[in-house]
């Protein structure tokens, strides 16, 4: 599913913000910034070139498609290396990256052929450079060139046309050479922004077929335009002297940065049948990865630009399927073996103080620091979570490092408008004052249900959300009640129809849900609950409801959830970091959406071919250790009762160990 306007938003964005910076006041550069030493940092781009590629099949004869095919896509990747500045104002350097294709289907794939009996294609697993590079410095401007190795993993497949049948062989190396040239430049002590063209030559190669006398023969000219932001080990950051990051005004700019790895898995459980959206009932482990970067900008007054590029690599259990309180919510609705890039937020957010008391914000994951009127008003418009600004809870919202269970991090019930990896196009608007706040928005929903193109039939297709958030101090301990409503227009199926067309045809609910699709709308409401008990304990609660007539579209199969829970800081024992968190749900369908699950239906996470209805139960608790400032360690157990809505499968021990690391 390719689409050209990604390149135009991140990369030209991107460039953008080089700009800017460029000619931000108050950024004078440190000259330890231009001294010797390692460097790390991350880049994006866009990839294209062509592929020359032949699929020889005695059985199927040769393909016959011109031989060349052309490949493009946005990627994203990280780089380091070391660079000698001398006192000649030459720069000698070498350095590797790596770099991952975009996330979204087919962008991986580099070349495909077919002959009468079979198809077959090459996808890219990821593409590096090891290079010297040579420069001079002008100021703050080191134009470069660069030269070394290119080398890629590759997957090849060949699919079978009369059996059906696939024959893959993932991780086959392939070599060859890179060069190209650039411009760093010097933005702020301990960092530096780039421009650079690679191109990359990966000769003759191929790959013989086991399953038939076949086989696949390529070779690729790969060009690379892509921008990267570095950080130069040893410089001192822009900070004030009480340690706070210095608001120093438009054209300035903070970074923070995360990666998170998951490990979860869980024993065999009673199981007498597992279906397409079953949690395997012998047991499996499996592992998720993320690596981000979140960066913020000031524009002029009140505008701000953030930008978040990610890395998402690894698989959910069962392939994120199998209950409707799905126990990590790092695992995204797509499975990627090899990391895969996404511009997971762009978005431009204009805030207008109205005046009065002021407070203090702090440097947070796309937040800049500053003062601000309590009293604002504030508009977001670009490609974010519907999460990041509704149903948010400061005891059960970041699956980094609080709960994992879906019915837990959020209101389980509130199908809010995403693609398969949680994020969306939209805008928002919130008036915030000292006791409450009023926002309202309007999101892209996609195509169908759990799908990963959107609907652009704008406002008659799309998710509208408000959300009254009170704010109250009983005692003088801050807590708050987020009173939400949804109303969704999409192009979704009724369970009713499907299951009516399914009893005359003989066939399962899942084979007709499609011919019942039609404009219709779903709606519902939430109720979310914090409170501070003492300096160290808060609990928290959400109630969702939604009609539960027609084909959930974003989120996970739950009509109506209830889940409740606390957080407990480690001051106690001497550990103030550290945390404990408990919580618990129950998950319920309405009536037509279980008589769906009974005729065979599947939806996003639920589906088990048959169903012997029960409320789906959810336990959870945490410890989450700080090893050192900015590295967390987290033990997760997880008890899901009557996964997926059936007594007759579980219960589901669910062992999860986190580590989590920020900036």
């Amino acid at each position: 599913m390719k689409t050209g306007r990604g390149f135009s938003t991140s990369a030209a964005g991107m460039i953008a913000a080089l700009v800017i910076f460029k000619t931000s006041p108050g950024m004078a550069v440190d000259p330890a910034s231009a001294s010797s030493g390692f460097y790390f940092g991350g880049h994006v781009g866009y990839l294209f070139g062509k592929a020359a590629a032949t699929l020889g099949d005695p059985t199927g004869g040769v393909s016959s498609a011109g031989g060349t095919t052309l490949f493009g896509t946005l990627f994203g990747g990280v780089q380091g290396g070391y660079e000698w500045n001398l006192p000649s104002r030459w720069m000698l350097g070498i350095e590797a990256d790596l770099s991952f294709a975009n996330y979204q289907d087919l962008d991986q794939v580099l070349s495909y052929r077919a002959t009468d009996s079979g198809s077959g294609n090459e996808q890219l697993e990821y593409l590096g450079t090891l290079r010297g590079r040579i420069g001079y410095t002008l100021g703050g401007w080191t134009p470069f060139v660069t030269a070394g190795l290119a080398w890629a993993s590759t997957r090849y497949s060949r699919t079978d046309l009369t059996t059906g049948n696939e024959d893959a062989a993932p991780g086959q190396w392939r070599v060859g050479y890179a060069l190209g040239g650039g411009l760093d430049y010097a933005l702020a002590p301990g960092w530096s922004a780039r421009l650079e063209y690679l191109y990359a030559h990966l000769g003759l190669s191929g790959f013989g077929f086991a399953s038939a006398p076949a086989r696949y023969d390529s070779q690729y000219d790969l060009h690379q335009f892509r921008v990267g932001l570095n950080y130069h080990f040893g410089a001192r950051g822009n900070r004030d002297e009480d340690g706070r990051i210095a608001d120093r005004g438009p054209g300035s700019w903070e970074i923070h940065g995360q990666t998170t790895f998951i490990f979860q898995g869980y024993p065999p459980f009673q199981a007498p049948y597992d279906g397409p959206n079953s949690l395997p009932g012998g047991g499996q482990s499996r592992e998720t990865w993320t690596v981000s970067a979140f960066l913020g900008m000031r524009l002029w007054q009140g505008a701000e630009l953030y930008y978040n590029p990610e890395l998402l690599q690894g698989f959910g259990l069962a392939n994120t399927v199998g209950a409707g309180g799905y126990p990590n919510g790092e695992a995204q609705k797509s499975n990627f073996p090899f990391p895969r890039y996404n511009t997971s937020r762009l978005f431009l957010r204009q805030e207008f103080g109205l005046g009065g008391e002021r407070e203090r914000i702090e440097s947070d994951y796309g937040q800049l620091a500053g003062d601000k009127d309590i009293s604002r008003i504030t508009l977001q418009v670009g490609k974010f979570a519907v999460h990041d600004l509704f149903d948010t809870n400061d005891y059960a919202q970041d699956t980094r490092v609080d709960f994992l269970n879906w019915s837990i991090w959020a209101a389980g019930a509130f199908d809010y408008a995403a693609d398969r990896v949680g994020l969306t196009y939209g805008l928002a608007a919130e008036l915030n004052q000292k006791q409450w706040a009023l926002r309202a928005g309007y999101f892209l929903m996609p195509t169908e249900s759990n799908g990963n193109l959107f609907d652009w039939n704008l406002f008659a297709r799309g998710g509208y959300v408000s959300e009254l958030e009170l704010r109250f101090q009983p005692f003088g301990r801050p807590g708050a009640l987020k009173i939400g409503g949804f109303i969704n227009s999409v192009f979704s199926g009724s369970y009713n129809d499907a299951v009516a067309l399914a009893n005359v045809a003989g066939v399962t609910a899942d084979n007709t849900i499609a011919q019942t699709r039609q404009g219709r709308i779903k709606y519902g409401y939430y109720l979310n609950l914090q409170q501070e008990i003492t300096d160290d304990i808060g609990v928290f609660g959400r109630w969702s409801w939604n009609d539960g007539q027609n084909e959930i579209m974003a989120f996970t199969d739950i009509d109506r959830s209830l889940s409740l829970g606390v957080s407990i800081k480690g001051t106690s024992w001497g550990r103030a970091d550290d945390r404990i968190g408990i919580g618990g749900a129950i998950n319920t369908l309405a009536g037509p959406h279980v008589d769906f699950f009974a005729a065979g239906g599947l939806g996003p996470l639920v589906g088990d071919g048959r169903i012997n209805y029960a409320s789906e139960n959810v336990l959870e608790a945490y410890y989450a250790l700080q090893l050192v400032k900015g590295l967390i360690a987290t033990a997760d157990y997880q008890l899901l009762v009557n996964p997926a809505f059936n007594a007759d499968r579980g219960p589901v021990h669910v062992l999860s160990g986190r580590l989590h690391a920020q900036f």
